[in-house]
């Protein structure tokens, strides 16, 4: 059958119907709450807020004639929106009155007094406290326009959203097109590939096919000018400036301890070169680290990084540990991407235990674009011509020629083993 249509018939759309309807429109869920000088206070769920002005600053809501919260509202002359964070749907069913046997809806929760002295939740994702300025009849609501007095933003959390009467969170589209960095591979054929001349042709190719790749400092040394894009590792501010000329990047590994102290002095000693600084927090996917590590990762923009990188550690042994989980890592990127601001978050997977794609589009569906790789697995990263074919798979666009790859594997193979992929064992030419 097709979908139903409310004919016109001269009066107005039916109640079911109508209800209907405004349950297909996904909305954020707050929490409204008054305070009058007798100290009383309440609180209700709503999904009915909205900006009117930004000069003055005022927001509306609409509350229903028939509830306590809109005698209270209009008794006290003001209100407090608290707007929900994807973690706070039990705070959001208590205040609907949905959680059976409450009787005290602020027992859950840390609330403060707000300026007007309605009630703000301190860890909600955003609130605004506002003094009544006008209401409006608006049929069985009445709309009250609030200035807003006080307003905050206590975390950087995905928002709590409402639809189809249900509770959910954002939508996980998959995006458009990835960018792919090799973070191992040059690396790699240093310690391990006896024929130096080889290994930069390798490395030169695999930088044409589309794919950034990060170079050892002694191999910038030799080549100055490299048009390709490359980045190299620093440990200091004195190896970022020496780097700064001759590579679109410089990284610089920081500990998830919250502060960012030398990736603040790279960005100094970089500045006006034109060179991007990407600061990596180490072991940034161990459970035990998520709330450093997010506040590792504002301490990184408010430095200036253009890029933030979160490296996933070796194995640890146990296959029972979260490190390398899914569901970690979505809960850690639904704060993360949100916290790394404009700046670009990039994600260098491992593949343990087989998750590292399942790893891979889990960050994609949550915002994550940019990807840390090695060809053929180097440095036990995710292989860079796995993730390339699973973009392929699912129409997400990347700037590398998957063609191209196809030598390079075979080359990096004959370099390691002194052979091509499924050839003869033969001596490695010096």
């Amino acid at each position: 059958m097709g979908a139903e249509v409310a004919m016109d018939t001269g009066t107005a759309v039916d109640g079911t119907t109508f209800r209907r309807v405004l349950a297909r429109w996904p909305s954020g869920v707050g929490i409204i709450t008054t305070a009058g000088r007798d100290g009383l206070r309440h609180g209700m769920t709503a999904s009915s807020f909205s900006s009117v002005s930004l000069d003055p600053p005022l927001v509306l809501v609409c509350l229903d004639r028939r509830i306590r919260s809109h005698e209270l509202v209009a008794r006290h002359g003001v209100f407090a929106v608290n707007v929900l964070g994807r973690d706070h749907i039990g705070l959001g069913r208590r205040f609907a009155g949905l959680t059976p046997g409450v009787t005290d809806r602020f027992a859950e929760g840390d609330w403060l007094p707000g300026a007007t002295g309605s009630p703000v939740l301190a860890d909600a994702t955003a609130w605004v406290d506002c003094r009544v300025r006008h209401a409006y009849p608006g049929g069985d609501h009445t709309i009250f326009v609030g200035e807003v007095i006080a307003a905050g933003v206590p975390r950087i959390t995905s928002p709590l959203l409402f639809h189809s009467r249900s509770w959910g969170q954002l939508a996980d589209p998959l995006p458009e097109s990835v960018t792919v960095a090799d973070t191992e591979l040059a690396r790699t054929l240093a310690a391990e590939a006896g024929n130096r001349r080889r290994a930069a042709r390798l490395t030169a190719a695999v930088r044409a096919a589309g794919v950034r790749v990060r170079l050892p400092r002694d191999e910038l040394r030799r080549s100055p000018a490299l048009p390709e894009p490359v980045s190299v590792r620093v440990r200091n501010a004195a190896e970022a400036a020496e780097a700064a000329a001759g590579c679109r990047a410089v990284e610089v590994t920081v500990a998830a301890d919250g502060t960012a102290a030398t990736a603040a002095s790279v960005v100094a000693a970089v500045a006006g070169s034109g060179t991007a600084v990407v600061g990596r927090v180490d072991d940034a996917l161990d459970p035990a680290r998520g709330r450093a590590v997010l506040h590792t990762i504002g301490a990184l923009r408010e430095a200036g990084c253009g890029e933030i990188a979160l490296d996933e550690a070796g194995p640890r042994g146990g296959e029972d540990r979260e490190d390398g989980s899914p569901r970690h890592l979505r809960r850690l990127l639904q704060d993360a991407v949100p916290q790394a601001g404009d700046a670009r978050l990039r994600l260098a997977l491992r593949d343990h235990h087989g998750l590292g794609l399942v790893n891979a589009l889990t960050a994609m569906k949550n915002g994550v674009r940019d990807f840390d790789t090695g060809l053929a697995g180097c440095g036990g990263l995710l292989p860079t011509e796995r993730l390339v074919l699973l973009c392929s798979r699912l129409g997400v666009e990347t700037p590398v020629e998957r063609e191209a790859l196809r030598p390079c594997l075979n080359e990096l193979h004959t370099l390691r083993y002194g052979r091509r992929r499924g050839g003869p064992v033969r001596p490695a030419v010096p």
